[in-house]
């Protein structure tokens, strides 16, 4: 399904594009609606698209040769989410996409987005920093899975990401920190109680 005007402008938020580079996106770019529960990708499959979140909020996860998940990314608006190694390199998935909230996505091919980066100068300049950012963002969570306590890093991930406890449930966020759920729920209580007194 073709995206509108108004979709592209959500997606290259702060862009002002001519109205040949507006029909060139319409044309690279596609709409879609996935249900609560839908696994997009799964691990061994191929990967032909990156995902901009419209609305709802997806994850990204591995299972281990034990059968436990672990999530490796959450995305809920204005952020986009795929198996990024499996995307770039031409690769089978090692992760898994699942929707955890209805959701509506614009789909981009790896083949697009290189024509889009090669034929509108800004959108490269735009990938350029979500990429940049996405790296950083990287980096600090694997520094802190490294080095901060459980408790720390469950206050690292609500202050980044402080809307993502309404949206995701307790077993997602303690796979996300590597943690059980008895854990999260312990660590929770222990900061209900401090915030007391």
């Amino acid at each position: 399904m073709s995206v509108e005007k108004e979709h592209i402008m959500t997606v290259f938020d702060g862009l002002q594009f001519t109205d040949e580079e507006i029909s060139l996106l319409k044309q690279k770019l596609e709409i879609e609606h996935y249900k609560k529960g839908s696994l997009i990708i799964k691990s061994g499959d191929l990967v032909p698209h990156m995902y901009f979140i419209i609305s709802g909020c997806l994850r990204t996860f591995y299972i281990d040769d034990h059968g436990k998940e672990h999530t490796f990314q959450f995305a809920i608006k204005d952020l986009w989410i795929t198996d990024f190694t499996a995307f770039f390199k031409a690769k089978k998935a090692l992760m898994n996409l699942e929707v955890i909230q209805n959701a509506t996505v614009v789909k981009l091919t790896h083949k697009n987005r290189l024509h889009l980066i090669n034929s509108i100068p800004q959108i490269h300049t735009y990938t350029r920093e979500k990429l940049e950012n996405a790296y950083s963002d990287l980096q600090l969570r694997t520094l802190s899975n490294l080095s901060l306590s459980a408790k720390k890093r469950y206050l690292y991930f609500i202050e980044m990401h402080p809307n993502f406890e309404k949206e995701v449930k307790n077993y997602h966020i303690a796979s996300y920190l590597g943690i059980t759920t008895e854990s999260l729920s312990r660590i929770r209580k222990e900061i209900s109680k401090s915030s007391v007194y």
